[in-house]
C-alpha cells in the first residue's frame, strides 16, 4: 500500500507565496503519476496540478501562470506564488500507479489559508 503525507500548508497573506510537499512512502511506492486537488469549504473537490511519469505537466486555469508543480521521484511539490484569499482551501496530494489508471491514492491534506 502506498501511503501519501502532504506538508507545508500555513496561513497567508495575499500575495505570498507557500510551497507543499507530498512524500510517498509504502510498497510500490514508485507512482506513475502525482498531483493537487484541493477542496473548499462547500465547494467540490477540483484539480490543481498534476505531473506524469515524464514530467508533462497540467494546471487548472486558475492557477496557470502562479503556480509550478514539480517532483522528485517519488515527492511532488507546489510552488504558490502570488496567492490570492480564494485559493483557500484543503489541498490533497494524490497519486496515480499505471498510465491507464487513475487518481485513487489520496493524502489527508494540508489546509492552506491566505487572508486578504
Amino acid at each position: 500500500q502506498v501511503y501519501l503525507v502532504e506538508s507545508g500548508g500555513g496561513l497567508v497573506q495575499a500575495g505570498e507565496t507557500l510551497r507543499l510537499s507530498c512524500a510517498a512512502s509504502g510498497s510500490s511506492s514508485t507512482l506513475y503519476a502525482m498531483g493537487w486537488y484541493r477542496q473548499a469549504p462547500g465547494k467540490q473537490r477540483e484539480l490543481v496540478a498534476t505531473i506524469a511519469g515524464r514530467g508533462s505537466t497540467d494546471y487548472a486555469d486558475f492557477v496557470k501562470g502562479r503556480f509550478i508543480i514539480s517532483r522528485d521521484k517519488n515527492t511532488v511539490y507546489l510552488a504558490m506564488n502570488s496567492l490570492k484569499p480564494e485559493d483557500t482551501a484543503r489541498y490533497y496530494c494524490c497519486g496515480q500507479q499505471s498510465p491507464f489508471g487513475t487518481y485513487n491514492i489520496w493524502g489527508q491534506g494540508t489546509q492552506v489559508t491566505v487572508s486578504s
